[in-house]
């Protein structure tokens, strides 16, 4: 090498020196950032399988790093979120429904790392936000489907816990029935875990054989009695009439990808408070929408399909508001 190109090399060198030097956090904010689910189900349940997804897609993007873990249990919950927080993860993302009062204290103890936590509580200055998944207003028009679909007047509903977020969308769900089919009577009923296919089933059977034609599947199992006994089902969360095509009606559906978008956007620009993310959840946000019609398309009758069409642009415009009933629902069946 030259002593002049030497020279310039030096140069050059010394340049980039400066510019890191007054720019230290530029190299940084190159980096990817690193994100962590924690999850006490497995991947495919619905609820998980939302955020799982979400992150995913922002991973294949090139926009974090993500590693997750699933089946964490209650009592384990809290030592695994410290050991991503102490790992470096920037952003964790999990449910702290179980665990509200563990994963709060995280919080307090790591106030660097941004925590995106499902949760019925508030949010937690600085650094704990909260969501739900509020898809009541599709839950809604699911429901008037429901109601238009049912020739025995007598819809069954299957849920995992009776919690707001359980809760708010079976309401939603039996008030947009009763908009079109005032002579509907209930059973619900909860079986008490997240994953359970079988007792869930079991529960959707004795539904069944008690006359309901149409079930509400709020957990997995509740579509394969549907479809073992020849009746209808209407999903939650993830749409599943490819896996039950003569089954499943239609589908409240859950998009978490604003939400996570938002919270990666925050805690990349170092802007991530403390907040609310409810909102995003909702269809005015693309947080959630009604699957459509698929298999089903010329089986709805054409008055119920008008109706859902109506409704869902007065909630589009502002002119309709589901109402959030977090109330435990109860049966009215006979």
């Amino acid at each position: 090498m030259s002593l002049k190109t030497s020279r310039r090399h030096t140069l050059a060198l010394a340049a980039i020196a400066s510019v890191l030097i007054a720019a230290p956090g530029l190299a940084l904010a190159q980096a990817k950032l690193k994100v962590a689910g924690i999850y006490t189900v497995p991947f495919e349940q619905q609820w998980a399988g939302r955020l799982h997804n979400a992150l995913k897609a922002a991973e294949a993007r090139g926009d974090i790093e993500y590693k997750a873990s699933e089946n964490v249990s209650n009592a384990d919950y809290e030592r695994v979120m410290r050991e991503y927080a102490t790992a470096g993860n920037n952003l964790i993302v999990g449910e702290a429904f179980a665990v509200e009062a563990a994963a709060r204290k995280v919080a307090k103890d790591f106030p660097k790392v941004s925590f995106l936590m499902g949760s019925s509580g508030k949010p937690q200055a600085p650094n704990f936000s909260v969501f739900d998944n509020y898809i009541q207003e599709p839950a809604y028009l699911s429901g008037m489907i429901a109601g238009g679909m049912t020739k025995s007047n007598k819809i069954g509903m299957v849920g995992g816990f009776p919690i707001p977020e359980v809760n708010r969308l079976m309401n939603a769900f039996m008030a947009g029935a009763l908009e079109v089919n005032p002579k509907i009577e209930f059973s619900v009923s909860f079986i008490n875990s997240w994953f359970d296919p079988p007792k869930a089933k079991e529960a959707a059977f004795a539904m069944i054989d008690k006359g309901a034609d149409v079930m509400y599947a709020e957990r997995f199992g509740v579509s394969d009695a549907a479809k073992e006994k020849g009746k209808l089902a209407i999903g939650n969360v993830i749409n599943t009439q490819a896996q039950y095509p003569d089954t499943v009606v239609a589908s409240a559906i859950w998009h978490f990808e604003p939400s996570a978008d938002r919270a990666i956007k925050l805690a990349k620009d170092g802007k991530f408070t403390a907040e609310d993310y409810g909102q995003y959840s909702m269809m005015k946000y693309k947080g959630s929408s009604l699957a459509p019609l698929g298999t089903f398309e010329k089986k709805v009758p054409a008055d119920i399909v008008a109706k859902v069409a109506a409704k869902e642009k007065a909630i589009m415009e502002g002119k309709f508001t589901v109402k959030v009933d977090d109330n435990q629902p109860k049966s009215t069946a006979k």
